[in-house]
């Protein structure tokens, strides 16, 4: 099986990569690669390289984000289940300030998005549970939650359609949704 990989930039939110994996499938299931270091890292500013993963289960209807922070290059799936993946471009000198794109993830479109620092993080669980995979790079220390904005993920400045109307969320995103969007983050 090769390693190659289809990388697109978006035509919505510059400096957002979408990562389409070569995908072998048969009678037993699919087999494709979510990273190889000579094609992903090209992308990534000539100092950085890929630090440490996490991963998070999460059952259906639970919407986790909109967060990131200034310094983290995030690549981004889902490995088990399905989701709606949502990146908000936060950069305020962006001529896509605010502006999203939504994405459909699961064993049939099995992409990867590979976000720049300063872009919201979002995504919703449609399937009975979904694990999902996160790979950082980033200068320093990671940013933890202290460091990282959040969004609300009905903040009307960004008007997601989610197609939910009472997701579960964190009491963290929960505060987002009672803050003064006016304010800007």
């Amino acid at each position: 099986m090769s390693f190659s990989f289809d990388i697109q930039e978006s035509k919505i939110i510059k400096d957002l990569w979408i990562i389409k994996p070569d995908m072998g499938k048969d009678s037993r299931g699919n087999i494709w690669t979510s990273f190889h270091k000579d094609y992903i890292e090209k992308l990534l500013p000539p100092t950085l390289f890929f630090k440490h993963d996490k991963f998070s289960t999460s059952v259906q209807n639970v919407l986790r984000g909109i967060h990131g922070d200034d310094k983290s290059y995030k690549l981004v799936t889902c490995v088990y289940g399905e989701i709606l993946q949502v990146v908000v471009d936060c950069r305020k000198e962006s001529p896509s300030y605010l502006k999203y794109e939504k994405f459909l993830i699961n064993e049939d479109n099995q992409i990867l998005l590979l976000l720049t620092p300063r872009m919201g993080n979002a995504h919703l669980v449609k399937s009975h549970k979904a694990v999902y995979h996160y790979k950082y790079a980033y200068d320093g220390e990671y940013a933890d939650i202290n460091e990282q904005f959040t969004f609300a993920y009905n903040d009307d400045r960004i008007g997601i359609d989610w197609g939910i109307k009472d997701p579960i969320i964190s009491e963290r995103d929960l505060a987002a949704t009672k803050e003064d969007h006016t304010k800007g983050h």
